[in-house]
């Protein structure tokens, strides 16, 4: 039976290839809404962004719903220098023509979460946690009813991409994402650590390219587009897909292998605001709450990434 999940996001190119991963996988998972967040950029963006890939999926009668426009207590940072003034940037794209539902995201998580059976549906967070915080601290009893929170987000091995100690979706809402690690939530994260591990290459990008689709094409051109950025940051062969592991790690979890760590945020810290302190090797005594991810199978993930996406 196909999974239930709401995708939770802030589209950024790799949010994008990761929402048309799960919408091409419909005998895996069932898409109950996606949910837009402030994040890679402000919300006016983001959830144009989620219907214009819904869209482009071919799949308009999704509902996709706007959610917090600014992180719990902070000022909104944004990755314009990423992802483009639009967050979409590389091809043209056309204003989307499906509605943006009139529900606040909050309010739909949490009608979601307490109509479902408890256990049954999933939470997938591409961007910073604000929405799903706002949720937990809204109506704590939709807590113990989530089957799993898999998110992209945080760093340990690989450290900080928009500080030297912290990720992006981590730095953005620190105190969210505290919420959410301490919620006792069954929680998956794949941190840069594993990301990082699957770059595009020249001939990842041509596959998409050469599918002949309109789909195809978008996901080579945005890739094209976000790769500049990454290959002159890191001096690497490509650009992480950050955001497709989060649904690649629900649709094929054997290709994904970690270690069940106590993760705790940092939102305080000088010079480690919003690091996630995993304790990758089980020294502070304290309780484990997170499957922390460290390793992928990237032929495979390219494989699954390649063939789903082939389907749009």
């Amino acid at each position: 039976m196909a999974r239930q999940i709401i995708i939770d996001t802030d589209p950024g190119q790799d949010d994008a290839v990761a929402i048309l991963l799960a919408l091409a996988s419909p005998e895996d998972l069932t898409v109950l809404g996606l949910t837009a967040v402030a994040g890679n950029v402000p919300l006016p963006l983001t959830q144009k962004n989620t219907r214009i890939v819904c869209e482009l999926a071919g799949k308009p009668q999704m509902r996709v719903f706007a959610g917090c426009d600014a992180p719990l207590q902070r000022k909104l940072v944004t990755a314009e220098h990423v992802h483009g003034k639009t967050g979409l940037d590389g091809p043209q794209m056309d204003d989307p023509v499906m509605p943006l539902q009139p529900q606040h995201a909050v309010d739909f998580i949490i009608d979601t979460l307490r109509r479902a059976p408890s256990g049954t549906v999933t939470l997938c967070p591409l961007g910073p946690l604000t929405n799903i915080a706002t949720a937990f601290l809204k109506a704590p009893d939709i807590i113990a009813r989530v089957q799993q929170v898999v998110l992209m987000g945080g760093a340990y091995f690989e450290v900080g991409n928009i500080t030297p100690s912290a990720e992006f979706n981590i730095f953005v809402d620190p105190e969210a994402a505290a919420v959410v690690f301490k919620s006792g939530v069954p929680l998956v994260v794949l941190p840069l650590d594993v990301t990082h591990k699957a770059l595009t290459s020249t001939a990842r990008i041509a596959a998409f390219r050469n599918m002949g689709t309109r789909v195809g094409t978008m996901v080579a051109e945005w890739t094209d587009f976000f790769e500049r950025f990454d290959v002159q940051k890191y001096g690497s062969q490509g650009a992480p897909l950050h955001d497709p592991c989060v649904i690649a790690y629900l649709l094929r979890p054997e290709l994904f292998s970690g270690r069940f760590i106590n993760v705790e945020i940092e939102t305080t810290g000088e010079f480690t605001l919003g690091m996630t302190v995993a304790d990758w090797w089980g020294v502070s005594g304290r309780t484990a709450n997170a499957l922390f991810i460290g390793h992928v199978d990237e032929v495979g993930f390219f494989d699954l990434l390649t063939e789903r996406i082939s389907r749009l």
